[in-house]
């Protein structure tokens, strides 16, 4: 009996049945993300409308520093742009990916975070005073926020190990206080006083509300702001900020208090509804770099009080989900990492208005997602990507009793 060979496709009929980039793109996120629960698309949606605003806001405040570097008016906001697709990106690969793997390779974040933190003393380049940087490839990158994040999955993975030994402070308290403790003094070897000390808020509030003893942390967090201020006192221009900070009327404190002084009058010219987008005065070069850590100034002058609120109440709801997400977690892992990030935003959002309004001294600390600067943007999407990877985790497990 002859058989019958399948007839070979021609290449007219494999070019029609050839698959298209953009269908297979559809696919994926249709795999994925389409049935999720109502916490991970507000989250997602959230997340989404403040990376938006924040290129709204970089763009209306960039356009004349971007001048003055002697390039387009629009360099800086496209450069965002890119670092905003990067970041929503990665974001939506990090969701995707099951919860196991990205357990399984947090030793190889955190080696890879400290690895990059160890080269700047070596090969890091200054900004503002700071060297804290990396120049790879034509683009700055700062290690030190994306360290933030591996030791956020560290202490998840960490505790999540060792949950049941919480009270025993030479099993947990103490290795995470050393590795921590490391982190920090490798920032601080750049004089990143404020990253430092937002790496502390991480620290601490997670040992703290994951159950760590009190008593014992209280005497840590005693000691390491004994250093702090040891540090400080022992430095000139850091006295001379405090110094300034302290006394703002004075005249030789105007040099440390420009930003400040100028993001105050800022904030006040904006009134209740703000001279309108576009319209600010203070970015025409009186607030050196003010798309970055001053961006909130721009906000309340050409949004007024009440677009500076609106921002404000959004970061809230975003804080909110995140809680809500953490809450709903089934993992020790999930549920201690998404207490770092929630301590991680929260912080620094706050430390950035704060010093806006003049209740701190400038750390040069960014606002989250809205601030201009690649590193910050990535590392919070990131970070907020392995967030809704453990809300889908939660979405599609059935419950039942908290596991690692």
């Amino acid at each position: 009996m002859t058989r019958i060979q399948p007839r070979s496709s021609s290449p007219r009929q494999l070019k029609k049945t050839r698959t298209n980039p953009l269908n297979n793109f559809k696919a994926w996120l249709q795999d994925n993300f389409r049935a999720e629960s109502i916490y991970f698309y507000r989250l997602a949606g959230l997340t989404g409308f403040l990376v938006v605003f924040g290129l709204v806001m970089v763009l209306s405040s960039s356009s004349i520093d971007s001048l003055v570097a002697n390039r387009d008016a629009y360099y800086i906001f496209s450069r965002q742009f890119l670092y905003a697709l990067i970041g929503l990106a990665l974001m939506l690969v990090i969701a995707s990916l099951p919860v196991s793997f990205i357990r399984n390779r947090v030793g190889l974040v955190l080696m890879v975070g400290f690895a990059l933190q160890l080269a700047v003393p070596f090969i890091g380049i200054s900004v503002n005073g700071n060297t804290n940087w990396l120049s790879i490839a034509g683009f700055t990158l700062q290690p030190s926020e994306f360290l933030k994040l591996a030791l956020i999955m560290y202490m998840g993975w960490f505790i999540s190990n060792r949950e049941f030994e919480m009270d025993n402070p030479q099993r947990v308290l103490y290795p995470l206080l050393a590795v921590g403790g490391g982190a920090v003094l490798l920032v601080m070897f750049g004089r990143d006083l404020g990253t430092a000390v937002i790496f502390s808020f991480i620290i601490f509030g997670t040992l703290l509300m994951a159950g760590a003893p009190g008593k014992i942390l209280g005497r840590v967090a005693l000691l390491a702001i004994g250093l702090a201020a040891a540090a400080t006192a022992t430095s000139a221009s850091r006295m001379a900020r405090i110094t300034a900070w302290l006394n703002p009327g004075s005249a030789s404190s105007d040099a440390f208090n420009w930003q400040f002084e100028h993001g105050t009058w800022a904030l006040a010219s904006g009134g209740i509804f703000g001279v309108g987008l576009g319209n600010s005065k203070m970015k025409w070069s009186w607030i050196p770099e003010v798309e970055n850590d001053f961006i909130f100034a721009v906000i309340g002058e050409e949004l007024g009080l009440i677009g500076a609120m609106v921002v404000i109440g959004m970061f809230a709801l975003l804080i909110a989900s995140l809680i809500r997400v953490m809450l709903r977690a089934q993992t020790t892992f999930a549920r201690v990492t998404t207490l770092g990030v929630v301590i991680w935003i929260l912080s620094q959002s706050a430390v950035n208005i704060a010093v806006v309004l003049g209740v701190l001294p400038v750390l040069g600390v960014p606002l989250p997602l809205i601030s201009a600067g690649g590193s910050s943007l990535i590392a919070t999407l990131a970070g907020i990507g392995l967030v809704l990877a453990f809300e889908k985790d939660n979405h599609r497990q059935p419950l039942r009793g908290v596991r690692r």
